[in-house]
Order: C-alpha cells, then sequence, then structure tokens
C-alpha cells in the first residue's frame, strides 16, 4: 500500500503519535513537498508544539538505500552544527519499525527529522520580493557561518541550491531563542571524509553549479564554494532593485550563463562593488573565474569580510543614464510578491508556469517525465503533478514537449481539482466518475468467482516476477557488458606498454652506441691536445715566470686601491645609516600619528554605531519582537567589549551597556529610553 496520506491522518513513529499536516496554500490536502529523491510530508506532533513538528521524506525507490542508517548515524554528529539542524535524523527500519513498513512499503528507509520552518531562498528568487539592506546582510553572513563551520569540519553539502537554502528568519511560526537565521535541508549527498561515497552522485543543481565540474559530479570536501559564492552574491544582491528585476527566473543565473562573461555577471559584479565595497565584488570574481572549486574563496574568507559590512547604505557614485533608465523601469514593474499558493488552477494556460527558452537536456526532461508517470500510476497525483511542473521549465516553448508536458499538467490538475458540474444530490451521485467505477467493481467482484480473483493475482505476482527477472537480467548484461569493457581497455594498456617498452629499448641501444662512438673521438680529441701541450709546455713555463712577476706587481696596486675603496665606502655607508635611521625615526613618529588619528576616528564611528545598535534594540523590544531585539542587543555587547576601557568614558555609554547587558540575561528586562 503506497502512502498518500491524507490531512490529519495519524502515524506512530517510534512509540510517538503524529498528525499529517495541511497544506497552506491548498486546504484538503497534505503539507507535502517534492524533491529530487523523494517527497517531504509535515508530521505535527499531537502533544507538543508546533516549532516540535518533523518531516517525514519518504525517498523514491531509486534512492532507497540500506546504508542510509549507517549515514543517518554518523551525521548525527553533526546535529549541533548552526544550520544543520536536519542531521538530527531517525531512519525507519525493518527491525524497529516492521509493522508500519509492512503496511507502507514506500516507508522503507524513510527518515524523520526537524521540520524547518518558513521558506526558501528558491521563493524570495522566484517571487522577486527585494530584500532590505540589513537583511540581505544578515542572511549572506548566516550563511557564509554555516558554511564555514562545516569546512573546518571537513564537511560539504554537495547540493547547495536555493531550494535546499531554508530561511527560518522568515517563519511565522515562533521558534525557540537561538534557532538559526538559515538552516540546509537534502543533506543526503552530504561529503565527510570518515562517510563512504553515495551510489548516486548530483552533478549540481541548475544557475548555482559550476559548469567546469557539473558534468563530473560532486562529492568533495570543496563541493560546495562555488554555489555558495552565487548564492551569498545573490542575497547581498537583492537588496538592489535592478538586480532582482534582472534575474532569470528560479535563479538569478541561467546555467548556460554560468562562468561566462555575461551580462547579468557584470550587473552583479557593479552592484557588489557599489553597495558592498570591492572586497566582496573581488571575492566573487575569484569564485566565477575560478578553473576548479578548490580556487574559489573560502567561506571563511567570505565571513571575515562580510563581518565588517554595515547596515547603513553606503553612498553609491552616479550611474549612467541607460542604467537610471533601467533602475526606474524595475522599481515600477516590480514589487514584493506573496508566496507562491499550490491550488487549483483555473486558467488553461497553466498560470504562473512559463516554459524554458534555452537548449533542453533531453535526457533530464525524459527522466523527470518518466518519474512522474510512474508516480502517477502509483496514485500519487500531486507528486506527478510538482514534477511536471519542474520539467516544464527545461522545454522550449512550442516545442513537442511542451505541449505534451502542458497535456499532463492540465490532466492532473483536473483530476486534482474537479470543477463544479451543477449537479445536486442522487443525480450527481450517479452520473460521477467514483461511482461508476465502484459499481463496475462490485458487479465484477459478484460476478466473479474465487478461480478468477485467483488467477488474476497469479498473473500479476508472474508479472512483477518477469519484470524482475528481465531488469536483472538487464543489470547482468550491463554489468558484463562492462567488465568486457573494462578487460579490453587493460589489454590495451598492456600492448600500448609493451610496444612502449620496445620503443625504449631500441633507444636505450641507440644511445649506447651513440655514447661508445662519442668516447672514442674524445679520447682521439685528447691525445692530440697532449702532443701539442707538450710542444708548447717549454714556451708557457717562460711566459709563466713573467707573467707571475706582473701579476705580483698589479696584485700589489689592487690591494693598494681596494683598501682605499673600502675605506671610502665605510664612511658612505654610516652616512647612508645614520640618514636611513633619522628617515625611519620620522616615518615611525608619522605612522603612530596617523595611527592615532585612525583610532579616535574609528572609535567615533564605533560610538555612532554602539548608539545605532541600542536605539534599535529599544525600537524592537518596544514593537515586541525580543528576538530580533536580542540580535540588536548581541551586536552592542560584541562591539562595545572589543574597546569598553573608552568607551566608558563616553556620554551614557556605560548607563547604555549595563542595560544591554541585563537584557541580554533576562529578556524581561526593559531597556531604558536614553
Amino acid at each position: 500500500m503506497t502512502y498518500q496520506p491524507n490531512p490529519g491522518d495519524e502515524i506512530i513513529i517510534n512509540g510517538t503519535a503524529y498528525t499529517v499536516g495541511q497544506h497552506p496554500a491548498a486546504p484538503g490536502l497534505a503539507y507535502a513537498q517534492a524533491g529530487r529523491q523523494g517527497i517531504v510530508y509535515q508530521l505535527l506532533p499531537k502533544n507538543g508544539e508546533i516549532h516540535e513538528a518533523k518531516a517525514l521524506k519518504v525517498f523514491f525507490p531509486k534512492f532507497r538505500i540500506p546504508a542510509m542508517v549507517y549515514q543517518s548515524e554518523h551525521m548525527a554528529n553533526y546535529r549541533e552544527v548552526p544550520g544543520l539542524k536536519v542531521c538530527s535524523r531517525d531512519v525507519l527500519t525493518p527491525e524497529r519499525n516492521g509493522d508500519l513498513i509492512a503496511e507502507y512499503p514506500d516507508l522503507l528507509y524513510a527518515v524523520l527529522m526537524p521540520w524547518i520552518h518558513g521558506f526558501t531562498w528558491f521563493d524570495v528568487v522566484s517571487d522577486q520580493r527585494t530584500l532590505g539592506r540589513g537583511e540581505s546582510l544578515m542572511l549572506a553572513k548566516a550563511l557564509a557561518a554555516i558554511g564555514s563551520s562545516m569546512e573546518q569540519r571537513g564537511l560539504a553539502h554537495c547540493d547547495l541550491s536555493a531550494p535546499n537554502v531554508m530561511l527560518p528568519f522568515f517563519s511565522e511560526v515562533k521558534l525557540p531563542e537561538g534557532s538559526a537565521a538559515v538552516e540546509l535541508v537534502d543533506v543526503e549527498q552530504i561529503y565527510s571524509p570518515k562517510m563512504d561515497r553515495p551510489d548516486v552522485l548530483l552533478a549540481g543543481s541548475p544557475g548555482y553549479a559550476a559548469h567546469r565540474t557539473v558534468h563530473s559530479g560532486l562529492w568533495s570536501a570543496y563541493a560546495d564554494r562555488f554555489a555558495g559564492a552565487v548564492i551569498i552574491a545573490e542575497m547581498l544582491g537583492w537588496s538592489d532593485q535592478l538586480i532582482v528585476s534582472k534575474a532569470w527566473g528560479e535563479s538569478f543565473f541561467d546555467q548556460h550563463e554560468m562562468q561566462t562573461p555575461c551580462e547579468r555577471y557584470f550587473l552583479l559584479k557593479k552592484s557588489l562593488s557599489n553597495r558592498w565595497g570591492t572586497g566582496l565584488s573581488d571575492l566573487f570574481s575569484r569564485a566565477w573565474d575560478s578553473q576548479d572549486l578548490s580556487s574559489c574563496p573560502t567561506f571563511g574568507e567570505w565571513l571575515v569580510v562580510l563581518s565588517t559590512m554595515s547596515e547603513e547604505e553606503i553612498k553609491e557614485e552616479e550611474t549612467d543614464n541607460t542604467d537610471a533608465a533601467v533602475l526606474s523601469a524595475a522599481g515600477s514593474e516590480t514589487k514584493a510578491a506573496p508566496l507562491p499558493s499550490k491550488g487549483p488552477e483555473t486558467d488553461d494556460g497553466l498560470l504562473g508556469i512559463t516554459p524554458g527558452n534555452r537548449e533542453v537536456n533531453e535526457n533530464v526532461v525524459g527522466r523527470l517525465f518518466h518519474q512522474a508517470r510512474d508516480l502517477e500510476s502509483a496514485g500519487n497525483l500531486l507528486g506527478a503533478l510538482e514534477i511536471f511542473r519542474s520539467a516544464y521549465h527545461f522545454v522550449k516553448k512550442d516545442s513537442p514537449l511542451e505541449v505534451e508536458l502542458a497535456a499532463a499538467i492540465q490532466e492532473l490538475e483536473q483530476k486534482l481539482y474537479p470543477p463544479a458540474t451543477g449537479k445536486h444530490g442522487w443525480r450527481a451521485l450517479i452520473s460521477s466518475k467514483k461511482f461508476m467505477i465502484t459499481s463496475a467493481a462490485v458487479i465484477a467482484i459478484l460476478a466473479g468467482s474465487a478461480i478468477t480473483v485467483n488467477q488474476i493475482l497469479a498473473d500479476k505476482a508472474e508479472s512483477r516476477e518477469a519484470a524482475q527477472l528481465v531488469a536483472a537480467k538487464e543489470a547482468q548484461e550491463a554489468e558484463e557488458a562492462r567488465l568486457k569493457k573494462e578487460a579490453e581497455e587493460k589489454a590495451a594498456e598492456v600492448a600500448r606498454q609493451q610496444e612502449q617498452a620496445r620503443l625504449d629499448k631500441a633507444k636505450q641501444e641507440e644511445d649506447r652506441k651513440k655514447a661508445e662512438a662519442a668516447a672514442k673521438a674524445e679520447e682521439a680529441k685528447k691525445a692530440k691536445l697532449a702532443a701539442e701541450k707538450a710542444q708548447l709546455q717549454e714556451k708557457y713555463e717562460k711566459q709563466a715566470k713573467y707573467e707571475a712577476y706582473l701579476a705580483e706587481v698589479e696584485e700589489k696596486k689592487k690591494r693598494e686601491a681596494a683598501a682605499a675603496a673600502a675605506e671610502a665606502a665605510r664612511q658612505e655607508a654610516a652616512r647612508k645609516a645614520q640618514a636611513q635611521k633619522e628617515a625611519a625615526r620620522k616615518a615611525q613618529a608619522e605612522k603612530e600619528a596617523a595611527k592615532a588619528q585612525q583610532l579616535k576616528k574609528q572609535r567615533a564611528q564605533n560610538v555612532v554605531q554602539l548608539i545605532a545598535f541600542y536605539d534599535r534594540a529599544y525600537n524592537a523590544q518596544i514593537a515586541g519582537n525580543t528576538d530580533r531585539a536580542k540580535n540588536y542587543a548581541r551586536s552592542f555587547a560584541n562591539l562595545y567589549n572589543k574597546d569598553a576601557s573608552y568607551y566608558n568614558n563616553v556620554g551614557h555609554m556605560s548607563t547604555r551597556a549595563k542595560s544591554i547587558n541585563k537584557f541580554i540575561d533576562n529578556s524581561s528586562y526593559w531597556l531604558p529610553n536614553i
């Protein structure tokens, strides 16, 4: 029996009772989200708070791997890492959950983990929501901090993309104090030096995968660096309305633009430079131009630069008339839209979905199409509809694939959300498809016999066995073909090595003969030179004596000249050393004066920043947002403690610091208006 729950259905896992949540945008449907590896359902505890909700991830058959148990046990070591809350996982196994899996075989090796409230970065990008500068900076710093913590432990997500970056910071559900502003989900591909390589590797997500590595699969400690750089740049750029208006769609970049000198790259780089400084734009350029993932900036480098950023706007340079016109047009056409709701579609044109306009990867579309048809055959219409919609984005407009997918989506929507017919009472009942199917089934059961039923069951069993045999045979043939290919490659390699050895041996023999001939020629040359030397030896000896006398006279002159030059050089060196010492003293004095002036300027800026943090914390507490007030209070405390001895003597700063510390220790303490 397939697992297709309805809202309110009860399920007991490991002694805890849960109810299936209802989709907030589609009443009457279970809260489910389809991904590349499976479907995730929201489970609400019958005795608990809403923030204690769980996510039950039911994998597609291809990804139901027994090793998931060991993997999840190892991943549990990272559940305390900020942003990796979903690493607290419990795998459903036949040993512990046999009765439940017997009732719903789809739950074999399903994973129970915390439900992450809020929406995804994918929702922000696709809805073209413009963020405030403070929100952009906070999200970018949070993601950089998560990536830095993971890198320090040798970890990598390996499928970092907009749908896998959750934003609890914007959740409407009140979360416990200390919850992370950003969380990562879909961590089944996570890399760790202590874990085994997955059987199936993902090649990254469109719009975030580096094109130089996208075909080889991602599973290394560096796998997140490029995608992380793109998402951080997007988060920072999403406070610029021009960047939001120029987004490709579900990501800022089209996958075919990755690591190319495209228009969107230069727009985003310019925005980062103008709004956040050249430090961040340089990091983004390093990642974009990198030849491999290890050459990309580390998350630690991003975090260092982001930590120096301010939430206050940087005065931008005047742009040309063209940029101003584009920005004006974008501002009049773009606004913050609500999150997309998944409900019944009434438009025959598939409202909210548009086909792509780039080259089609037919393998990807075909795989998605067959996967959706399998879900539809299994009765999971909602999951099939989600996958059909995903595939629809990857086809050209007015192509045969686009027409076929549009028809499939429209058919499923009509099944899930049938239009009202206007009939009521018993006439509507007898004319309904469900009634006719039920009636036919009853008649078939009454008319059939036990032998017929048994024959049907036997045919189904034989069909399943035949399908299994065919699949096993195909797998065996594929394995034999692989082994044969490997044997041929090994034989070719052996032949190549033998031929190379023969050539090397011939070359060595030729080199030996050449060396012998050269040695004989050298000996003859030496004999001739020896004879000539003997004849001239007497002449050389006489000349040598005369030259020795001349050399002695010349050497004496050189020694005297060298002594004079050395004395002059010593005096000049002493003079230069004294001059350099004096110049160094002056430079040090100027440097110390400049450093004192810079410190004075920085302290003045920090005083203004401390007052701003205090006022924001005070205003957030007055507005009833205690979590945000605590974030500002911690920012005040961190900045104040860097130079507390100085700030104690500035105005009412010590009073503010005492009030902030009291508020951090006790959230019920009310900050005074200073």
